[in-house]
């Protein structure tokens, strides 16, 4: 089938699905299982709407189930079996991750990057946002820290790979250490410790952008007079800012801080592309695929950990999101 016939035929089989389970489940609702008839119609009405809601979120729920809580709990069995999926090993897998050295070195990596990343990118795009909007080309500086948003982490991961080259021709670190100070060159990625902080700084250098978007949107809301009533008062730049516009905008501050983190929990593509995990450098995503092709059961137990570090953080993003509604 032609593609553009294979798109209207979707469109018409979806929307004449959607409207028919609508306009059917409410005609069973109502001629069926509560008529509005017999000897109380007005209970047997009052009853009808009280499941029509229902009607409406089911097919979300239908969706929700199938394609997040089914694949959790079949995630969680699975990670009870051992490789083969034929033997029971309970939690064995979790208590070898446990034991595992490679393991607890990948999930205090993760901890670092959670810690540093959401504090260096909003850090970052505060002080950009603050900046700019004081410039006269704001507008085409904002435009310049938001460009890496467009790059994908493989691709910035490519870039930086350069920049942290070997080869002073190449390597930008490794040409400023040789023409200043006259070092020999060496290999950041190598560096025990410290080299997990060169990675983190890509995902910080794509992420100010995305901080310094929200945040500058943020400090723009603020109201004028607030700030001429703290200039009358005599309070400089720095208090105004720090104790004036941070306050206001500490919701949207959060928010951004725990997107990045949700973000950084799930990060793969630049450890991998950069040093494979390799040197010290492994965090959980990565320390996952590399028992994703030869133990199923432990990979999934590692997921599993994954997905519970995450819950915390979406939850309080949740929790901050509703109180910023009221």
């Amino acid at each position: 089938m032609h593609p553009f016939l294979g798109g209207i035929v979707t469109i018409i089989i979806g929307v004449g699905s959607c409207v028919g389970y609508f306009y059917f489940s409410n005609l069973i609702l109502d001629k069926v299982i509560f008529p509005a008839t017999g000897p109380n119609p007005g209970r047997n009405i009052n009853r009808a709407n009280q499941w029509r809601p229902w009607l409406f979120l089911f097919p979300a729920i239908f969706v929700l189930t199938l394609y997040l809580v089914y694949p959790v709990l079949g995630s969680f069995l699975r990670s009870l079996y051992n490789r083969s999926g034929e033997e029971f090993v309970g939690l064995g897998n979790y208590a070898t991750l446990l034991a595992s050295q490679e393991f607890r070195t990948a999930f205090l990596n993760n901890l670092l990057w959670v810690v540093v990343v959401p504090a260096g990118a909003t850090f970052f795009g505060l002080l950009a946002a603050q900046l700019t909007d004081k410039l006269r080309w704001g507008n085409i500086a904002k435009s310049l820290i938001f460009m890496p948003m467009a790059i994908s982490f493989v691709g910035a991961s490519l870039i930086w790979k350069f920049v942290y080259a070997v080869d002073p021709d190449i390597g930008l670190i490794n040409a400023v250490r040789a023409s200043l100070f006259g070092a020999e060159p060496v290999d950041v990625l190598q560096i025990p410790f410290w080299n997990n902080f060169f990675l983190m700084f890509i995902l910080i250098w794509i992420q100010t952008g995305f901080a310094m978007v929200i945040l500058s949107a943020a400090l723009r809301g603020i109201p004028e007079e607030t700030i001429e009533a703290a200039i009358i008062d005599g309070a400089n730049p720095f208090q105004i800012f720090f104790k004036i516009k941070v306050p206001q905008i500490m919701g949207t501050i959060v928010v951004v801080w725990t997107t990045i983190t949700i973000l950084v929990l799930k990060v793969f593509d630049i450890v991998y592309a950069m040093t494979g995990g390799n040197f010290g450098t492994e965090i959980l995503p990565s320390y996952m695929m590399s028992f994703m092709f030869r133990d199923d059961g432990r990979a999934t137990a590692v997921a599993f950990v994954i997905m519970i570090v995450v819950l915390p953080v979406m939850i309080s993003n949740i929790v901050q999101a509703r109180k910023e509604m009221r």
